[in-house]
C-alpha cells in the first residue's frame, strides 16, 4: 500500500514536470507567432510610409522654378507717348486715285502723341500665356495748306483752312508657349492678332462749323506671328522682348504689321512692379487695282511707362 501511495505521488510529480516542459515548448513558438506578425505590420507601415514619402518626392520634383516675372495673373494700366507717320490716300467713289497726304508734313499734325493703355495677362500654365491689350490714340488740327491735294471727292486747294482727324484704337489679343522655361529665363512663340480700327477726315473749316467733308473708317484684323522672352538678372530686376510680323495679300487686298518691344521690369513688393519700354507698331492697310479705295500706312514709335499688380499661385508644375 505505502509503495503503491509512493509510486502514484512520483507519477504525478513526473506528469506535472512533463506538462511543466511542454508549456515552456509552446509558449516560445506563441511569442515567435506575435514577432513574426508585429514584424509584419511594422514592414506595411514602412511601406506605407514610404509610399507616401515617394509620391511627395515626386510631387515635389513635379514643381517647377521659374522667373520670378511669370506670374499666373497681371493687370497693368500705364501712360505712353510716341511719334507718329501717318500716310493716308483716299481714293474717290468714281475711283479717280486721290493724293498720298502725309498727315503730319501736309496737315500740320504734331508727330507726338500720348494715351493710356490697359493690359491683361493669364498663365494658364508656367509655359501657357494669354495676353489681352488696348489703347487710344486721338488727334485732330486746324491747318492752313501749303499745297493742294486731292481727298476722296473734293479738291483741297492751296490757302484753305482745314479741320482733320485721325483716329486710332489698337486691340490686341496673342497666345504664347514658352519652348525655353528655366529658373532665370524662358523663351516662346507667339500667335496672334492686331485689330486697329482707324478714322480720319478732312474737311473745310466755315466761320461756325467745322465739316469733315471727307472722311472714312477701317477695321484691320492684321494676325501675326512671334517670338518672345525674358531674363532675371536678379530677384528684383529683368528684361524682356517681344517681335511680331505678319504679311498677307489677299486678291487686291494686302496687309502687314510689325510690331515689337523692349522692356525693363523691376519688382517693387509681393504684387506690384513697374516697367518701363520702347514700343513699336508699323502697320500698312493698302487695296489696290479695280477696287482701289484707300491706302494707310501708321507708324507709332515710343516709350511707355506701367504699373502692373499681380497675383494668384505662382506654384508651378
Amino acid at each position: 500500500m505505502k509503495l503503491n501511495f509512493t509510486l502514484t505521488i512520483t507519477l504525478l510529480l513526473i506528469g506535472i514536470i512533463a506538462f511543466g516542459q511542454d508549456a515552456k515548448r509552446t509558449l516560445p513558438f506563441s511569442d515567435n507567432e506575435n514577432i513574426a506578425s508585429n514584424q509584419s505590420q511594422f514592414e506595411t507601415e514602412n511601406y506605407i510610409l514610404n509610399t507616401l514619402k515617394n509620391q511627395d518626392s515626386t510631387k515635389a520634383k513635379a514643381m517647377r522654378d521659374v522667373p520670378w516675372f511669370v506670374d499666373r495673373y497681371r493687370i497693368s494700366l500705364g501712360f505712353y507717348g510716341g511719334n507718329n507717320n501717318t500716310d493716308i490716300q483716299l481714293n474717290s467713289t468714281s475711283g479717280e486715285i486721290g493724293t498720298t497726304i502725309d498727315f503730319e508734313n501736309d496737315l500740320g499734325y504734331d508727330s507726338y502723341s500720348s494715351s493710356v493703355f490697359a493690359d491683361f495677362q493669364w498663365r494658364s500654365t508656367s509655359r501657357s500665356r494669354f495676353m489681352l491689350s488696348y489703347y487710344n490714340l486721338r488727334r485732330d488740327t486746324n491747318y492752313k495748306l501749303q499745297k493742294t491735294f486731292e481727298f476722296g471727292d473734293n479738291t483741297y486747294n492751296v490757302g484753305a483752312d482745314i479741320y482733320s482727324y485721325f483716329n486710332a484704337a489698337v486691340y490686341r489679343f496673342s497666345y504664347g508657349y514658352a519652348i525655353l522655361s528655366k529658373p532665370k529665363y524662358e523663351v516662346g512663340l507667339s500667335i496672334g492678332t492686331h485689330i486697329i480700327n482707324m478714322e480720319a477726315g478732312i474737311g473745310i473749316k466755315g466761320a461756325n462749323i467745322n465739316a469733315a467733308v471727307d472722311n472714312f473708317g477701317v477695321t484691320a484684323p492684321l494676325p501675326d506671328f512671334g517670338i518672345w522672352g525674358g531674363y532675371a538678372f536678379s530677384e528684383r530686376f529683368a528684361l524682356n522682348a517681344e517681335f511680331d510680323y505678319f504679311a498677307v495679300t489677299i486678291d487686291n487686298i494686302k496687309g502687314q504689321v510689325v510690331s515689337y518691344n523692349i522692356s525693363a521690369t523691376y519688382k517693387l513688393s509681393k504684387h506690384f512692379n513697374i516697367t518701363g519700354a520702347f514700343n513699336s507698331l508699323n502697320t500698312t492697310v493698302d487695296r489696290t487695282g479695280d477696287l482701289a479705295y484707300a491706302k494707310v500706312e501708321w507708324g507709332n514709335n515710343g516709350f511707355s511707362l506701367r504699373a502692373a499688380y499681380t497675383f494668384g499661385n505662382k506654384k508651378w508644375q
